[in-house]
């Protein structure tokens, strides 16, 4: 199979031929059809998590947000047949600990990160083996597409599942999205579906003219805390730090109104290396929470797909660019100025 192999942090990935995966007798080997490319993928590129022991390896494929089809499945498979249309959850979890079994498998201390970790080669290819495929493989609604599951991958689950299971927004709150690349879109667009009123901050007016269309209520270019608690008149109920600066981390805390919510979903840079100063005396006086969140679990896929498939979320509409296995290194390095069209997905 053609695969994209990371030899060097930073350097345009070796597109090359690699042996066709084989399934684990619990596994799946899945056709790719469409796969989303991440900030997360950008960060395992440049080599970044060595801080946090999350530092993707060299000669190794990447990709974390495959869609496809089902095209081998080991003898102790059920539940899915070859054919299958399905999405890959990045968290890949044991399906036999308590985590798994409470609806937390994105936190199972066994699972692994599809695209991050040496067991589990990620998505910049032709296939991709999955383990305990039973627990983690998610059936594909039927009318939904390749490409609109593809980017419902990462990030977007990860907004969902931040918005709806950890902050566990109501109607009529209000949600500052810090930073509108493709999680922070996602944000705002699960936010208005989950009838709360997104306001979308970044610096560059074509990010906030996408954001408008997620659904998001209110924009801000410049000076965010003063201007999110203008807006709301006291601050945010719910504020997500959706880039991972340091800047944009304590705005996310300093917009909230007391006992609000900051869920951090972007990962920090080399600048930061894992840690972020914050006003925590500030915090403590005014009662802030304050969430971490990383992918979802597997088992609450048909929360999300089962939206989808309604319509009530529409993750395509968020796709600016699709592009091929060959040009995934350009559309990473684009990321490095923040250079790319709402979510990109690789689809040929």
């Amino acid at each position: 199979m053609r695969a994209g192999v990371l030899r060097e942090y930073g350097e345009p990935l070796d597109v090359t031929t690699r042996p066709d995966p084989t399934p684990d007798a619990d596994g799946a080997v899945v056709a790719v059809e469409a796969c989303g490319i991440c900030r997360s993928d950008w960060h395992a590129w440049q080599g970044h998590g060595e801080w946090a022991d999350d530092q993707a390896p060299l000669d190794y494929v990447l990709g974390h947000e495959p869609a496809g089809r089902v095209v081998e499945t080991g003898p102790d498979v059920t539940g899915f047949s070859v054919g299958d249309r399905v999405v890959v959850p990045f968290s890949l979890g044991c399906g036999a600990c308590s985590h798994c079994y409470s609806d937390h498998g994105n936190t199972c201390p066994d699972g692994l990160a599809l695209g991050f970790e040496r067991p589990v080669p990620g998505a910049f290819a032709e296939q991709v083996a999955v383990p305990n495929a039973s627990y983690n493989l998610q059936p594909i609604p039927d009318g939904v597409s390749f490409r609109d599951v593809a980017a419902v991958g990462c990030r977007y689950m990860t907004a969902f599942h931040t918005l709806a299971h950890r902050a566990d927004i109501s109607g009529g709150d209000w949600v500052a999205v810090h930073g509108c690349g493709g999680v922070g879109l996602s944000t705002v667009q699960i936010a208005d579906a989950l009838g709360a009123r997104a306001i979308a901050v970044d610096v560059d007016p074509e990010a906030l003219a996408r954001a408008e269309r997620a659904g998001a209520v209110a924009t801000v270019e410049s000076d965010p805390v003063e201007a999110i608690r203008d807006i709301t008149h006291g601050g945010a109920d719910v504020s997500v730090d959706a880039l991972g600066r340091a800047e944009t981390a304590r705005n996310s805390v300093r917009c909230l109104r007391e006992r609000g919510t900051h869920a951090q979903v972007g990962l920090t840079t080399e600048a930061e290396k894992g840690v972020v100063s914050l006003p925590t005396d500030w915090m403590t006086r005014w009662e802030i929470d304050w969430l971490g969140a990383r992918g979802m679990p597997p088992t609450r896929f048909g929360e999300l797909l089962s939206m989808v498939e309604s319509g009530h979320l529409d993750p395509g509409s968020l796709v600016g660019r699709e592009v091929s296995l060959d040009s995934v290194s350009e559309r990473l390095a684009a990321m490095s100025t923040y250079d790319t069209d709402g979510i990109e997905v690789l689809t040929s």
